[in-house]
Protein backbone atom coordinates (compact mmCIF):
# COMPACT_ATOMS: atom_id res chain seq x y z
CA UNK A 1 0.00 0.00 0.00
CA UNK A 2 1.60 3.73 -1.20
CA UNK A 3 0.56 6.51 1.31
CA UNK A 4 1.43 9.81 0.63
CA UNK A 5 1.16 11.99 3.76
CA UNK A 6 3.13 14.07 5.79
CA UNK A 7 2.43 12.49 9.06
CA UNK A 8 2.03 9.45 10.35
CA UNK A 9 -0.90 10.19 12.83
CA UNK A 10 -4.72 8.52 12.84
CA UNK A 11 -7.96 9.77 13.63
CA UNK A 12 -11.66 8.69 13.91
CA UNK A 13 -14.57 9.89 12.20
CA UNK A 14 -15.62 12.03 14.89
CA UNK A 15 -11.78 13.33 15.63
CA UNK A 16 -12.09 14.39 12.22
CA UNK A 17 -15.69 15.73 12.43
CA UNK A 18 -13.87 17.79 15.81
CA UNK A 19 -11.21 19.55 13.85
CA UNK A 20 -13.09 20.41 10.86
CA UNK A 21 -15.62 22.24 12.85
CA UNK A 22 -12.75 23.79 15.38
CA UNK A 23 -10.74 24.88 11.67
CA UNK A 24 -14.31 26.69 11.04
CA UNK A 25 -14.99 27.95 14.91
CA UNK A 26 -11.74 29.69 13.71
CA UNK A 27 -12.61 31.73 11.26
CA UNK A 28 -12.61 29.37 7.66
CA UNK A 29 -15.56 29.51 6.03
CA UNK A 30 -16.73 25.74 5.99
CA UNK A 31 -17.36 26.52 1.84
CA UNK A 32 -13.93 27.49 1.25
CA UNK A 33 -12.66 23.93 3.25
CA UNK A 34 -14.87 22.59 0.73
CA UNK A 35 -13.40 24.44 -2.21
CA UNK A 36 -9.94 23.06 -1.31
CA UNK A 37 -11.12 20.12 -0.76
CA UNK A 38 -13.01 19.78 -4.09
CA UNK A 39 -9.10 21.70 -5.38
CA UNK A 40 -6.74 19.20 -4.50
CA UNK A 41 -9.34 16.18 -5.78
CA UNK A 42 -8.97 17.65 -8.83
CA UNK A 43 -5.34 18.58 -9.48
CA UNK A 44 -4.84 15.09 -7.87
CA UNK A 45 -7.05 13.54 -10.72
CA UNK A 46 -5.29 15.77 -13.27
CA UNK A 47 -1.94 14.76 -12.22
CA UNK A 48 -2.89 10.97 -12.16
CA UNK A 49 -5.33 10.70 -15.22
CA UNK A 50 -4.14 13.73 -17.18
CA UNK A 51 -5.71 12.43 -20.66
CA UNK A 52 -9.48 11.39 -19.44
CA UNK A 53 -11.76 11.77 -22.44
CA UNK A 54 -14.62 12.12 -19.70
CA UNK A 55 -14.90 12.54 -15.73
CA UNK A 56 -17.60 10.96 -14.18
CA UNK A 57 -18.72 12.03 -10.76
CA UNK A 58 -21.29 10.16 -8.03
CA UNK A 59 -22.29 12.56 -5.93
CA UNK A 60 -24.48 11.54 -2.71
CA UNK A 61 -26.20 14.68 -0.95
CA UNK A 62 -23.76 15.10 2.10
CA UNK A 63 -20.22 16.95 2.44
CA UNK A 64 -19.06 14.74 0.53
CA UNK A 65 -21.19 15.04 -2.34
CA UNK A 66 -20.34 18.53 -2.00
CA UNK A 67 -16.35 18.36 -3.07
CA UNK A 68 -17.13 15.98 -5.90
CA UNK A 69 -19.97 18.94 -6.97
CA UNK A 70 -17.03 21.47 -6.42
CA UNK A 71 -14.71 18.99 -8.20
CA UNK A 72 -16.74 19.04 -11.43
CA UNK A 73 -17.33 22.56 -11.56
CA UNK A 74 -13.59 23.56 -11.32
CA UNK A 75 -13.00 20.61 -14.23
CA UNK A 76 -16.10 22.66 -16.37
CA UNK A 77 -14.15 25.92 -15.82
CA UNK A 78 -11.33 23.88 -17.59
CA UNK A 79 -13.61 22.97 -20.77
CA UNK A 80 -12.53 18.93 -19.42
CA UNK A 81 -15.80 16.92 -19.94
CA UNK A 82 -17.85 16.39 -16.93
CA UNK A 83 -20.85 15.10 -15.80
CA UNK A 84 -22.20 14.18 -12.47
CA UNK A 85 -24.62 11.53 -11.44
CA UNK A 86 -26.76 12.59 -8.72
CA UNK A 87 -27.93 10.17 -6.20
CA UNK A 88 -29.86 13.00 -4.49
CA UNK A 89 -32.84 15.01 -5.38
CA UNK A 90 -30.99 18.84 -5.61
CA UNK A 91 -33.73 19.97 -3.00
CA UNK A 92 -32.40 17.66 -0.71
CA UNK A 93 -28.92 19.18 -0.86
CA UNK A 94 -28.35 21.90 2.47
CA UNK A 95 -25.50 24.13 3.67
CA UNK A 96 -21.90 23.72 1.99
CA UNK A 97 -23.02 20.98 -0.61
CA UNK A 98 -26.26 23.34 -1.97
CA UNK A 99 -23.62 26.25 -2.40
CA UNK A 100 -21.05 23.67 -4.08
CA UNK A 101 -24.04 22.33 -6.35
CA UNK A 102 -24.85 25.98 -7.14
CA UNK A 103 -21.78 26.13 -8.22
CA UNK A 104 -21.52 23.29 -10.18
CA UNK A 105 -24.52 24.58 -12.01
CA UNK A 106 -23.03 28.18 -12.81
CA UNK A 107 -20.48 26.21 -14.51
CA UNK A 108 -23.07 24.73 -16.54
CA UNK A 109 -21.77 21.25 -15.07
CA UNK A 110 -24.00 18.46 -16.93
CA UNK A 111 -26.45 16.91 -14.04
CA UNK A 112 -28.01 13.71 -14.49
CA UNK A 113 -30.03 11.36 -11.86
CA UNK A 114 -29.23 8.13 -11.28
CA UNK A 115 -31.90 6.45 -12.35
CA UNK A 116 -31.36 7.95 -15.94
CA UNK A 117 -27.36 7.77 -15.97
CA UNK A 118 -26.09 5.01 -18.18
CA UNK A 119 -22.63 3.47 -16.95
CA UNK A 120 -19.41 5.39 -18.13
CA UNK A 121 -17.75 3.43 -20.89
CA UNK A 122 -14.58 6.16 -20.65
CA UNK A 123 -12.70 8.24 -18.99
CA UNK A 124 -12.26 8.42 -15.30
CA UNK A 125 -14.97 7.98 -11.95
CA UNK A 126 -15.01 10.08 -9.31
CA UNK A 127 -16.86 8.29 -6.28
CA UNK A 128 -18.32 11.33 -4.29
CA UNK A 129 -21.30 9.21 -2.93
CA UNK A 130 -20.95 8.34 0.61
CA UNK A 131 -18.18 10.04 3.26
CA UNK A 132 -16.84 9.17 7.00
CA UNK A 133 -19.84 9.13 8.84
CA UNK A 134 -21.57 5.70 7.45
CA UNK A 135 -22.45 3.75 9.17
CA UNK A 136 -25.10 0.07 9.04
CA UNK A 137 -25.96 -1.26 5.53
CA UNK A 138 -25.57 1.13 2.53
CA UNK A 139 -29.35 2.27 1.20
CA UNK A 140 -30.32 0.26 -1.92
CA UNK A 141 -30.14 3.38 -4.60
CA UNK A 142 -26.24 4.00 -3.27
CA UNK A 143 -25.42 0.42 -3.05
CA UNK A 144 -26.56 0.30 -6.76
CA UNK A 145 -24.26 2.96 -7.55
CA UNK A 146 -21.28 1.46 -5.76
CA UNK A 147 -22.04 -1.60 -8.15
CA UNK A 148 -21.88 0.54 -11.36
CA UNK A 149 -18.83 1.77 -10.56
CA UNK A 150 -17.20 -1.01 -9.74
CA UNK A 151 -18.43 -2.86 -12.85
CA UNK A 152 -17.70 -0.11 -15.12
CA UNK A 153 -13.75 -1.30 -14.65
CA UNK A 154 -12.65 2.44 -15.36
CA UNK A 155 -9.98 4.54 -12.84
CA UNK A 156 -11.50 5.44 -9.87
CA UNK A 157 -11.13 8.38 -7.46
CA UNK A 158 -12.18 8.51 -4.07
CA UNK A 159 -13.26 11.20 -2.49
CA UNK A 160 -11.96 10.90 1.52
CA UNK A 161 -12.62 7.57 1.84
CA UNK A 162 -13.83 4.54 -0.69
CA UNK A 163 -18.30 4.45 -0.66
CA UNK A 164 -18.83 1.90 1.80
CA UNK A 165 -15.94 1.49 4.13
CA UNK A 166 -16.07 1.86 7.63
CA UNK A 167 -13.64 5.28 8.21
CA UNK A 168 -13.21 4.15 11.74
CA UNK A 169 -13.32 -0.03 11.77
CA UNK A 170 -11.75 -0.40 8.12
CA UNK A 171 -14.95 -2.79 7.72
CA UNK A 172 -17.57 -3.22 4.93
CA UNK A 173 -20.94 -4.64 5.77
CA UNK A 174 -22.13 -5.13 2.17
CA UNK A 175 -20.57 -3.17 -0.83
CA UNK A 176 -17.59 -0.72 -1.58
CA UNK A 177 -16.40 1.27 -3.91
CA UNK A 178 -13.00 -0.17 -5.21
CA UNK A 179 -10.45 2.67 -5.69
CA UNK A 180 -7.46 3.06 -7.45
CA UNK A 181 -6.17 6.43 -5.62
CA UNK A 182 -8.09 7.71 -2.46
CA UNK A 183 -7.75 11.53 -1.52
CA UNK A 184 -8.83 11.91 2.24
CA UNK A 185 -8.70 15.07 3.87
CA UNK A 186 -8.20 16.89 7.31
CA UNK A 187 -6.46 13.41 8.73
CA UNK A 188 -6.33 10.06 7.96
CA UNK A 189 -8.91 7.69 9.06
CA UNK A 190 -7.36 4.73 10.84
CA UNK A 191 -10.31 2.21 8.72
CA UNK A 192 -8.54 3.26 5.30
CA UNK A 193 -5.40 1.18 6.74
CA UNK A 194 -6.53 -1.79 7.98
CA UNK A 195 -9.21 -4.82 7.68
CA UNK A 196 -10.75 -4.15 3.98
CA UNK A 197 -9.31 -0.74 3.93
CA UNK A 198 -5.79 -1.95 2.29
CA UNK A 199 -7.65 -4.07 -0.22
CA UNK A 200 -10.21 -1.01 -1.56
CA UNK A 201 -8.24 2.25 -0.83
CA UNK A 202 -5.81 1.99 -3.54
CA UNK A 203 -2.91 4.42 -3.22
CA UNK A 204 -3.80 7.04 -0.43
CA UNK A 205 -2.84 10.51 -0.63
CA UNK A 206 -3.65 13.23 2.24
CA UNK A 207 -4.68 16.81 1.84
CA UNK A 208 -4.99 18.69 5.08
CA UNK A 209 -6.58 21.63 3.83
CA UNK A 210 -4.19 23.99 5.03
CA UNK A 211 -5.79 23.38 8.77
CA UNK A 212 -3.46 24.99 11.29
CA UNK A 213 -1.00 22.44 13.12
CA UNK A 214 -2.58 24.73 16.58
CA UNK A 215 -5.95 23.37 15.50
CA UNK A 216 -4.77 19.67 14.95
CA UNK A 217 -2.45 19.90 18.11
CA UNK A 218 -6.64 19.97 20.39
CA UNK A 219 -6.90 16.36 19.20
CA UNK A 220 -5.14 13.16 20.63
CA UNK A 221 -4.71 10.80 17.52
CA UNK A 222 -5.80 7.52 18.55
CA UNK A 223 -3.56 5.70 16.37
CA UNK A 224 -0.32 6.28 14.31
CA UNK A 225 1.21 4.63 11.45
CA UNK A 226 4.89 2.62 12.60
CA UNK A 227 7.63 3.41 10.09
CA UNK A 228 10.90 1.69 10.25
CA UNK A 229 13.57 4.56 10.15
CA UNK A 230 12.03 5.80 13.73
CA UNK A 231 11.51 2.51 15.19
CA UNK A 232 15.15 1.19 14.34
CA UNK A 233 16.46 3.97 16.74
CA UNK A 234 15.06 1.62 19.11
CA UNK A 235 18.59 -0.24 18.51
CA UNK A 236 21.04 0.89 20.29
CA UNK A 237 24.80 0.71 18.89
CA UNK A 238 26.78 -2.57 20.17
CA UNK A 239 30.39 -2.03 22.58
CA UNK A 240 33.12 -3.24 21.11
CA UNK A 241 33.70 -5.19 24.10
CA UNK A 242 30.02 -6.89 24.06
CA UNK A 243 29.52 -10.35 24.12
CA UNK A 244 26.96 -12.94 23.73
CA UNK A 245 25.15 -12.65 27.00
CA UNK A 246 24.27 -9.06 26.61
CA UNK A 247 21.64 -10.19 24.27
CA UNK A 248 19.82 -12.09 26.03
CA UNK A 249 18.93 -16.24 25.30
CA UNK A 250 15.56 -17.43 23.35
CA UNK A 251 14.18 -20.40 23.57
CA UNK A 252 11.51 -21.18 20.85
CA UNK A 253 9.34 -24.09 22.67
CA UNK A 254 7.07 -25.91 20.03
CA UNK A 255 8.03 -28.44 16.79
CA UNK A 256 5.64 -30.99 17.61
CA UNK A 257 5.39 -34.48 15.67
CA UNK A 258 5.31 -33.13 11.81
CA UNK A 259 6.00 -29.62 12.55
CA UNK A 260 9.18 -29.06 13.12
CA UNK A 261 9.91 -26.35 10.65
CA UNK A 262 7.91 -24.16 12.32
CA UNK A 263 9.93 -24.45 15.41
CA UNK A 264 12.91 -23.47 13.17
CA UNK A 265 12.13 -20.97 11.53
CA UNK A 266 11.28 -18.89 14.37
CA UNK A 267 14.85 -20.08 15.86
CA UNK A 268 16.43 -19.02 12.81
CA UNK A 269 14.69 -16.00 12.77
CA UNK A 270 15.82 -14.76 16.46
CA UNK A 271 19.29 -15.88 15.76
CA UNK A 272 19.63 -13.62 12.47
CA UNK A 273 17.79 -10.40 14.34
CA UNK A 274 20.58 -10.43 17.08
CA UNK A 275 19.58 -12.56 20.02
CA UNK A 276 23.14 -13.19 21.76
CA UNK A 277 21.95 -17.13 22.38
CA UNK A 278 18.73 -18.95 20.55
CA UNK A 279 17.65 -22.49 21.46
CA UNK A 280 14.96 -24.57 20.91
CA UNK A 281 12.94 -27.26 22.99
CA UNK A 282 11.29 -29.57 20.71
CA UNK A 283 10.31 -33.28 19.87
CA UNK A 284 13.74 -35.32 20.12
CA UNK A 285 13.06 -36.89 16.38
CA UNK A 286 13.55 -32.96 14.88
CA UNK A 287 16.91 -32.46 16.58
CA UNK A 288 19.21 -33.95 13.44
CA UNK A 289 17.64 -31.60 10.74
CA UNK A 290 17.26 -28.75 12.85
CA UNK A 291 20.90 -29.09 13.67
CA UNK A 292 22.08 -29.80 10.62
CA UNK A 293 19.96 -26.57 9.05
CA UNK A 294 21.49 -24.41 11.29
CA UNK A 295 24.06 -25.37 13.85
CA UNK A 296 24.14 -22.05 15.44
CA UNK A 297 20.99 -23.15 17.50
CA UNK A 298 20.97 -24.91 20.75
CA UNK A 299 18.48 -28.03 20.08
CA UNK A 300 16.94 -29.60 22.55
CA UNK A 301 14.81 -32.90 22.26
CA UNK A 302 11.92 -33.22 25.59
CA UNK A 303 9.07 -35.61 26.10
CA UNK A 304 7.48 -34.08 28.64
CA UNK A 305 6.95 -30.88 30.62
CA UNK A 306 9.02 -32.51 33.49
CA UNK A 307 12.15 -32.57 30.93
CA UNK A 308 11.53 -29.26 29.89
CA UNK A 309 10.98 -27.67 33.74
CA UNK A 310 15.26 -27.56 34.30
CA UNK A 311 15.77 -26.07 30.68
CA UNK A 312 13.91 -23.03 31.62
CA UNK A 313 16.60 -21.97 34.01
CA UNK A 314 18.77 -21.06 31.04
CA UNK A 315 16.34 -18.33 28.84
CA UNK A 316 15.74 -15.03 28.95
CA UNK A 317 12.37 -15.02 26.77
CA UNK A 318 10.24 -17.64 25.86
CA UNK A 319 8.62 -18.24 22.48
CA UNK A 320 5.63 -21.22 23.15
CA UNK A 321 3.62 -21.53 19.90
CA UNK A 322 5.62 -22.46 16.28
CA UNK A 323 4.70 -26.13 15.15
CA UNK A 324 3.68 -26.96 18.83
CA UNK A 325 0.31 -28.22 18.09
CA UNK A 326 -2.55 -29.32 20.86
CA UNK A 327 -1.40 -32.77 22.06
CA UNK A 328 -0.90 -33.56 25.30
CA UNK A 329 2.64 -33.21 24.63
CA UNK A 330 1.73 -29.40 23.88
CA UNK A 331 -0.06 -28.65 26.48
CA UNK A 332 2.71 -29.19 29.13
CA UNK A 333 5.11 -27.26 26.81
CA UNK A 334 2.58 -24.44 27.25
CA UNK A 335 1.87 -25.24 31.20
CA UNK A 336 5.74 -25.17 32.10
CA UNK A 337 6.35 -22.08 30.37
CA UNK A 338 3.87 -20.23 31.58
CA UNK A 339 4.80 -21.40 35.04
CA UNK A 340 8.22 -20.32 34.67
CA UNK A 341 7.08 -16.41 34.57
CA UNK A 342 9.81 -15.67 32.07
CA UNK A 343 8.99 -13.06 29.49
CA UNK A 344 6.97 -15.16 26.60
CA UNK A 345 5.55 -14.43 23.15
CA UNK A 346 2.68 -16.54 22.56
CA UNK A 347 1.85 -17.59 19.21
CA UNK A 348 0.08 -20.49 17.05
CA UNK A 349 -1.50 -23.05 18.66
CA UNK A 350 -0.18 -22.15 22.07
CA UNK A 351 -2.96 -19.07 21.46
CA UNK A 352 -5.49 -21.63 20.75
CA UNK A 353 -4.36 -23.94 23.62
CA UNK A 354 -4.90 -20.66 26.05
CA UNK A 355 -7.90 -19.71 24.43
CA UNK A 356 -9.97 -23.56 25.61
CA UNK A 357 -9.01 -22.47 29.42
CA UNK A 358 -8.31 -25.93 30.84
CA UNK A 359 -4.58 -26.06 30.66
CA UNK A 360 -4.00 -22.61 31.98
CA UNK A 361 -7.25 -22.18 33.75
CA UNK A 362 -6.67 -18.61 35.35
CA UNK A 363 -3.94 -16.68 33.09
CA UNK A 364 -3.23 -13.80 34.86
CA UNK A 365 -2.74 -10.58 32.87
CA UNK A 366 1.52 -9.81 32.73
CA UNK A 367 3.39 -7.30 31.57
CA UNK A 368 5.75 -9.28 29.41
CA UNK A 369 3.89 -11.32 27.43
CA UNK A 370 3.35 -10.52 23.63
CA UNK A 371 0.23 -12.16 21.76
CA UNK A 372 0.51 -12.75 18.01
CA UNK A 373 -3.20 -13.68 16.94
CA UNK A 374 -4.65 -14.11 14.19
CA UNK A 375 -8.22 -13.03 13.68
CA UNK A 376 -8.88 -16.39 13.87
CA UNK A 377 -7.41 -17.56 17.06
CA UNK A 378 -8.18 -13.86 18.08
CA UNK A 379 -11.89 -14.91 17.98
CA UNK A 380 -11.45 -17.81 19.76
CA UNK A 381 -9.37 -15.85 22.93
CA UNK A 382 -12.36 -13.50 22.92
CA UNK A 383 -14.99 -15.99 22.85
CA UNK A 384 -16.65 -14.37 19.78
CA UNK A 385 -16.70 -15.17 15.73
CA UNK A 386 -13.87 -14.23 13.36
CA UNK A 387 -16.18 -11.98 11.54
CA UNK A 388 -16.74 -9.92 14.54
CA UNK A 389 -13.10 -9.40 14.91
CA UNK A 390 -12.58 -8.17 11.19
CA UNK A 391 -15.70 -6.18 12.19
CA UNK A 392 -14.03 -3.93 14.51
CA UNK A 393 -9.90 -4.71 14.64
CA UNK A 394 -9.16 -1.78 16.81
CA UNK A 395 -12.07 -3.01 19.36
CA UNK A 396 -10.74 -6.27 19.46
CA UNK A 397 -6.73 -6.07 19.79
CA UNK A 398 -7.43 -3.36 22.88
CA UNK A 399 -9.39 -5.96 24.39
CA UNK A 400 -6.84 -8.61 23.70
CA UNK A 401 -4.26 -6.42 25.50
CA UNK A 402 -6.33 -5.35 28.30
CA UNK A 403 -7.55 -8.95 28.45
CA UNK A 404 -3.97 -10.62 28.74
CA UNK A 405 -1.69 -7.55 29.48
CA UNK A 406 1.42 -6.83 27.92
CA UNK A 407 1.20 -6.30 23.81
CA UNK A 408 -0.70 -7.77 20.98
CA UNK A 409 -0.26 -7.84 17.35
CA UNK A 410 -3.04 -8.61 15.62
CA UNK A 411 -2.41 -10.19 12.20
CA UNK A 412 -3.35 -9.08 8.78
CA UNK A 413 -3.91 -6.53 6.11
CA UNK A 414 -3.02 -3.98 8.36
CA UNK A 415 -1.46 -5.24 11.43
CA UNK A 416 -2.74 -3.73 14.92
CA UNK A 417 -0.24 -3.33 17.82
CA UNK A 418 -2.13 -2.70 21.31
CA UNK A 419 0.11 -1.63 24.62
CA UNK A 420 0.68 -0.04 27.55
CA UNK A 421 1.04 3.21 25.61
CA UNK A 422 -2.73 3.26 24.69
CA UNK A 423 -1.86 4.04 21.14
CA UNK A 424 -2.94 1.49 18.32
CA UNK A 425 0.25 1.33 16.06
CA UNK A 426 -0.89 0.58 12.23
CA UNK A 427 1.76 -2.26 9.62
CA UNK A 428 1.27 -0.66 6.74
CA UNK A 429 3.95 -2.49 5.03
CA UNK A 430 3.50 -6.06 3.91
CA UNK A 431 1.96 -7.51 0.79
CA UNK A 432 -0.58 -10.45 -0.19
CA UNK A 433 2.13 -13.41 -0.46
CA UNK A 434 2.42 -13.39 3.26
CA UNK A 435 -0.44 -15.65 3.15
CA UNK A 436 1.61 -18.57 3.66
CA UNK A 437 2.47 -20.99 6.22
CA UNK A 438 5.05 -20.01 8.30
CA UNK A 439 4.93 -16.29 8.28
CA UNK A 440 3.85 -15.96 11.82
CA UNK A 441 6.67 -18.50 12.62
CA UNK A 442 9.57 -15.83 11.35
CA UNK A 443 7.29 -12.70 13.10
CA UNK A 444 7.39 -14.71 16.84
CA UNK A 445 11.02 -15.43 16.73
CA UNK A 446 11.92 -11.72 15.04
CA UNK A 447 10.29 -10.06 18.35
CA UNK A 448 11.44 -12.32 20.60
CA UNK A 449 14.44 -11.73 19.57
CA UNK A 450 14.10 -7.95 20.52
CA UNK A 451 12.34 -8.57 23.60
CA UNK A 452 15.94 -10.69 24.69
CA UNK A 453 17.75 -7.63 23.49
CA UNK A 454 16.25 -5.28 25.89
CA UNK A 455 12.38 -3.78 24.22
CA UNK A 456 10.06 -3.51 26.11
CA UNK A 457 7.00 -6.14 24.89
CA UNK A 458 5.03 -3.06 23.11
CA UNK A 459 8.48 -1.66 20.84
CA UNK A 460 9.12 -5.59 20.45
CA UNK A 461 5.90 -5.83 18.75
CA UNK A 462 6.08 -2.53 16.45
CA UNK A 463 9.51 -3.03 15.30
CA UNK A 464 9.42 -6.43 14.81
CA UNK A 465 5.64 -6.40 13.14
CA UNK A 466 7.33 -3.33 10.63
CA UNK A 467 11.16 -5.16 10.21
CA UNK A 468 8.74 -8.36 8.98
CA UNK A 469 6.38 -6.24 6.56
CA UNK A 470 9.27 -4.42 5.06
CA UNK A 471 11.39 -7.89 4.67
CA UNK A 472 8.68 -9.51 2.98
CA UNK A 473 8.20 -6.72 1.11
CA UNK A 474 11.64 -6.25 -0.65
CA UNK A 475 11.30 -10.25 -0.73
CA UNK A 476 8.00 -10.14 -2.96
CA UNK A 477 10.12 -8.07 -5.05
CA UNK A 478 12.50 -10.55 -5.72
CA UNK A 479 10.83 -13.50 -6.00
CA UNK A 480 7.10 -12.11 -6.74
CA UNK A 481 4.11 -12.43 -4.11
CA UNK A 482 2.66 -15.67 -5.81
CA UNK A 483 6.18 -17.46 -5.01
CA UNK A 484 7.09 -15.85 -1.69
CA UNK A 485 8.00 -18.44 1.33
CA UNK A 486 8.70 -16.93 5.13
CA UNK A 487 12.23 -17.76 4.71
CA UNK A 488 12.52 -15.61 2.14
CA UNK A 489 12.26 -13.24 4.32
CA UNK A 490 15.41 -14.09 6.54
CA UNK A 491 17.94 -12.63 4.10
CA UNK A 492 16.27 -9.43 3.18
CA UNK A 493 15.88 -8.79 7.17
CA UNK A 494 19.68 -9.35 7.72
CA UNK A 495 19.92 -6.44 5.05
CA UNK A 496 17.14 -4.42 6.89
CA UNK A 497 19.20 -4.70 10.31
CA UNK A 498 22.63 -3.93 8.29
CA UNK A 499 21.10 -0.61 6.92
Amino acid sequence: MKITAPCCSLYTAEQVYKIDAAAIASGIPGIQLMKRAGGAAYELLVQRFPDSELISVYCGAGKNGGDGYVLAALAAQRRVQVQVIQLSKPEKLVGEARQAYEFALQENVKMVPFAEAKPPKVGVIVDALLGIGLQGEVRLAFAAAIEQINHAQLPVLAIDIPSGLNADTGAVQSVVVKATLTITFIGMKRGLLTGRGQAVCGEIVLADLGIPATIFRQTNPTAECLQLPELMNLLVPREADAHKGDFGHVMIIGGDTGYGGAALMAAEAAARTGAGLVSIATRPEHISAMLTRCPEIMACGVISGQELEPLLARPTVLVVGPGLGRSPWSEQMLQQAVKSGLPMVIDADALNILAAGRVVPNFTPRQNCLLTPHPGEAARLLGVNTSDVQADRFGSVQRLQEKFGGAVILKGAGSLIAGESGITGIVTQGNPGMASGGMGDVLSGIVGSLIAQGLSVENAARLGAVLHANAADLAADEVGQRSLLATDLIPYLCQLLSE
